[in-house]
């Protein structure tokens, strides 16, 4: 084994991108006492430089500069230097990304931020080059410029830093609008969101906005409930829209499945090749629902191929999923996808001229070579349906179909040939919490008996290798090699109470309420707001950080308080707890404002606007078929649905009390509480369930 010339303190961590640092010649602490003490003791600006395992331009920027020597030792003699893994501490992630947005009004991945010794932010930006290049200054000037500055101007930089992290605090002052449940809750207010979102809608090739694309799987999951509830077809259309093009463009892997970060261009063709754990889980949540909605197959395959991604290359049995796939190998972004014509020709040979024909291939490439290794290379891209594809091709859609499954596992198997990216193998709670949640939701829609095992056995695992302590609420967030540490942040806290919420719908289990209803009560003891409500980011005994933020925003992950806001209302109805009914109702109402002005931004939030003016459908299934009428309901589509299963009345639950049973199996559909007279079968149900005031 070749001897590194140099080891820095980050080589007895776990996380797989404090480890590709932990050979640099700057001398990188992990974020800890020893750290923060060292620069109290030394009076030295802290460098904080926050990053992610499959960031390409914190791959350069190490390169660059975090590898070269000489750059190094400015940086050892001027600062105190600590790597964070922002999926490992997003807390502090959110505080400094904050502080450079408030300074440069831009934010990003490297993020690098400076700190004077009490770890308060005066300075920070993001990608820094070797050189000043195309308006950005230099690395070496960055840090040549601080440190005069705290040398010449301490006691100013000191009082900058003590007003940005006063700022930073009072941007949690929010959620003050004062008015009545019936103005908020509105049919006119739901219309509203769906015309503000609209009015961002590419029609052509779906999404909202401009590049660079994002799914953005929030909003389209209000238009498919805002059509269930209108009829409205124009939010229908638009969502199946955005969810098609997707499925047919670059940002989905059409070989192996699964979802990249985003997309580069209007069109889907070049993504950002990274995979997140998160993006497939949130995608798997829209394609489940764009099944139940249409019963189009094209979903239902789509589901599949992801889920045999997902099990194959981010799942590890017993410990759970992994955070990442990198985009880059062999220091080149998106090597492992893409393929050039002559490649997939000598593969393929008779079925070459087919395939090539419906993904784009072209000898040229159907790339851009903005990068010099792209020239050449194609992405699989399809600009139209098979059904359109095989009208002058004389071939069935069976054939083509045929054809391309082939060919996808001949390409896959030689894909698996190449070196692969690298896969960030630490696993996270929230991000395992939102894959249970979509696993329960793809098993559904497609009844698949070994989506409902999977969520099961991945619920038990993350209980075992998360839990703090016996009673399993005290959870940490991050694990790795056996090793789980962190306390656990209040998206992961949401996310497994709304998994487990799911868990209980699709197996009917009430031992799943419970543990959603003591972990909702854990929550709001260590991370509730008493005084202006909401909920912290980071619990009530957490000391690292200089200020407790509340996360509302619906960004690439949802908010941890709109997940709340949400599992407070549901339980408030299965547990008739009028206390969380009232503490999610307030939170909601006094956000409205934002929400309604910019439903892109708060698109949960907007969801339970909508189903608070629709009223919850709660719905009981008693009886010896109890379990079997449950899994055809639940292949429908029916937002805002409070459902819940038993073989006999259940005296622990308002919704299961008194409910008769005599020899047969019986549907109530309640509101408030007050059931319709019970119906047998399912059919009769959906039609008073569908019905639209």
């Amino acid at each position: 084994m070749t001897s590194k010339k140099y080891t820095n303190h980050l080589i007895k961590e776990t996380s797989p991108y404090l480890l590709q640092h932990a050979h640099n010649p700057v001398e990188w602490y992990p974020w800890g006492e020893e750290a923060l003490q060292k620069a109290i003791e030394e009076d030295k600006p802290i460098l904080v430089s926050i990053g992610y395992a499959a960031c390409h331009w914190c791959h350069v920027m190490e390169r660059e500069s975090f590898e070269n020597e000489s750059v190094a030792q400015l940086m050892n003699q001027y600062f105190i230097n600590i790597k964070i893994d922002r999926e490992e501490r997003p807390d502090l992630d959110h505080i400094y990304m904050d502080a450079v947005q408030a300074i440069s009004g831009a934010g990003g991945w490297p993020l690098n931020v400076f700190l004077t010794p009490d770890k308060k932010p005066f300075f920070g930006g993001t990608y820094y080059p070797p050189e000043r290049a195309s308006n950005r200054t230099s690395w070496t000037a960055i840090i040549q410029g601080i440190h005069q500055g705290w040398t010449e101007r301490k006691s100013q930089i000191i009082d900058q830093a003590n007003s940005l992290t006063e700022h930073l605090a009072k941007s949690n002052l929010f959620g003050n609008l004062k008015s009545t449940e019936e103005q908020v809750f509105t049919a006119s207010n739901a219309a509203l969101l769906a015309t503000t979102i609209l009015q961002t809608a590419d029609t052509k090739w779906g999404g909202f906005g401009k590049a660079p694309k994002f799914p953005q799987t929030f909003v389209i999951q209000y238009l498919l409930q805002h059509s269930f509830y209108t009829g409205d077809q124009s939010c229908l259309d638009q969502a199946l829209l955005s969810i098609d093009k997707m499925l047919w463009g670059g940002i989905y892997d059409q070989v192996g499945g699964g979802l990249a970060r985003y997309s580069t261009d209007n069109e889907w063709l070049v993504p950002h090749f990274e995979k997140m754990l998160y993006d497939n889980a949130l995608f798997l949540n829209v394609l489940s629902e764009a099944y139940q909605v249409t019963g189009h197959s094209r979903y239902a395959h789509a589901i599949q191929q992801t889920m045999n991604f997902l099990k194959r290359e981010m799942y590890q049995e017993g410990a759970g999923f992994y955070a990442a796939l990198d985009a880059d190998s062999e220091g080149e972004e998106g090597k492992f996808y893409i393929w050039n014509k002559q490649e997939i020709e000598d593969l393929l040979d008779t079925d070459a001229a087919i395939f090539c024909d419906f993904f784009n291939i072209k000898d040229s490439g159907n790339l851009p070579t903005t990068e010099p290794s792209w020239e050449g290379k194609n992405i699989l891209w399809k600009s139209m349906s098979e059904e359109d594809f095989v009208v002058n091709k004389q071939l069935t859609v069976e054939k083509l179909h045929s054809i391309l499954n082939a060919g996808f596992t001949t390409l896959l198997a030689a894909r698996n040939k190449r070196v692969r990216p690298l896969t960030d193998d630490k696993i996270l709670l929230g991000w395992n919490a939102l894959m249970l949640t979509a696993i329960c939701k793809a098993y559904a829609a497609t009844g698949t008996i070994e989506y409902k095992d999977l969520a099961i056995q991945l619920y038990n695992t993350v209980l075992t290798n998360f839990a703090v302590d016996e009673a399993k609420l005290a959870l940490y967030h991050t694990y790795k090699d056996g090793q789980a540490k962190t306390a656990a942040f209040l998206d992961d806290y949401a996310y497994l109470i709304q998994a487990c919420i799911h868990l209980q719908e699709i197996t009917g289990e009430a031992s799943f309420l419970l543990k959603a209803a003591a972990l909702t009560e854990y929550v709001l003891q260590h991370f509730s707001d008493q005084e202006a409500g909401y909920f912290f980011y980071t619990g009530i005994d957490q000391k690292d950080v200089i200020v407790r933020k509340k996360e509302v925003y619906d960004g690439a992950v949802p908010s941890g308080n709109s997940i709340m806001t949400e599992n407070l209302h549901y339980l408030s109805i299965v547990l008739d707890r009028s206390d969380w009914r009232k503490r999610a109702t307030d939170d909601l109402k006094g956000l409205s404002a934002a929400i309604l002005k910019y439903p892109s931004s708060f698109a949960i939030w907007a969801k339970s606007i909508e189903i608070q003016s629709n009223g919850y459908k709660e719905i009981v299934i008693i009886g010896k078929e109890a379990f079997q009428k449950q899994n055809e309901l639940l292949k429908k589509y029916i937002p805002g649905k409070i459902l819940q299963v038993s073989l006999e009345p259940n005296d622990h639950f308002p919704l299961l009390k008194n409910k008769g049973v005599v020899g047969n199996t019986w549907i109530y559909i309640c509101k408030d509480y007050a059931c319709s007279a019970p119906i047998a079968n399912i059919e009769a149900a959906l039609s008073v369930i569908n019905k639209r005031v």
